[in-house]
């Protein structure tokens, strides 16, 4: 059950329409799960600095289970999420950071219980 949170500086009139459906079909595909499991969310128009500069820029915070816990699979996660990103965004690498977090089954809660149950 991936999570994906973009937050950026960007007004909302710049993001392409649809940008969250593209974000889901996009992170299903790259991180290998089902879209139906994927949550995102697309937060723009935000007071952002990134290496000390205001210029318009974005990132992407994705937490998943299983498949965000080591340097070589992020590696590749990080590789087409920027392709994705700087293609939708309009914004060069520089201006995109990406952090991953590994979850646990036990920390997600769904039907009234924790995927470690499900």
């Amino acid at each position: 059950m991936p999570f994906v949170e973009l937050d950026t500086s960007l007004p909302a009139e710049r993001l392409p329409p649809g940008l969250a459906q593209t974000l889901c079909a996009a992170t299903a595909d790259i991180l290998g799960k089902p879209a139906e499991r994927v949550n995102v969310t697309v937060r723009s128009g935000l007071a952002m600095v990134l290496s000390g500069s205001a210029e318009p820029c974005a990132q992407l915070i994705v937490s998943s289970i299983g498949v965000v816990g080591t340097a070589e699979q992020n590696k590749g996660h990080s590789a087409r999420f920027f392709d994705v990103l700087t293609a939708q965004l309009g914004l060069g690498p520089e201006r995109i950071v990406i952090r991953f977090y590994p979850l646990e089954p036990w920390q997600i809660g769904k039907n009234r219980t924790v995927m470690t149950f499900l």
